[in-house]
């Protein structure tokens, strides 16, 4: 098949990239633009290292096709921050809920997700909205008391 001219709004900057029918979104953000804060992991859309928005709603990258994509507002973490790290980040470092680093930027765009849908969930709500994401290290604490502190504070 021949390739295309994908466009697509890429953390906030309009974006074209030539390519095939069957490629998939991760590959594009990462071999494609560069953005390799969003990590390749299962490939399967089960451990969630992968999470990206797609006009705001989390997606899996690896599973999201380029014809899916097109014209869609697409945030990586690294559309995450401006100037500062975004809320989401700072708690994730101050409660230890970064551990190894390679699950992170998924679990902080499912956070931002959740947060936005529900600006102070419970406990099972956090366990709700993180069902998709995967941390293979020591645990869930750290990222639990990250999503409680972003909940208590003044969420934007």
């Amino acid at each position: 098949m021949n390739a295309y001219i994908w466009r697509a709004v890429v953390n906030g900057q309009e974006t074209e990239l030539s390519v095939r029918p069957s490629e998939r979104l991760l590959p594009m953000l990462r071999d494609g633009l560069g953005l390799t804060g969003t990590k390749v992991s299962c490939e399967l859309g089960r451990c969630g290292a992968c999470i990206v928005h797609m006009d705001g709603k989390p997606v899996n990258a690896c599973l999201v096709m380029a014809y899916q994509c097109s014209g869609r507002t697409i945030t990586t973490i690294e559309g995450l921050a401006t100037e500062e790290l975004h809320e989401v980040q700072e708690a994730f470092l101050e409660e230890g809920g970064f551990q190894c680093g390679y699950c992170t930027p998924g679990m902080i765009m499912s956070v931002k997700a959740l947060l936005d849908e529900t600006p102070n969930p419970t406990t099972d709500q956090i366990k709700e909205g993180l069902s998709g994401n995967i941390c293979r290290c020591t645990g869930y604490g750290g990222i639990l008391r990250a999503v409680q502190k972003c909940g208590r504070s003044a969420w934007k």
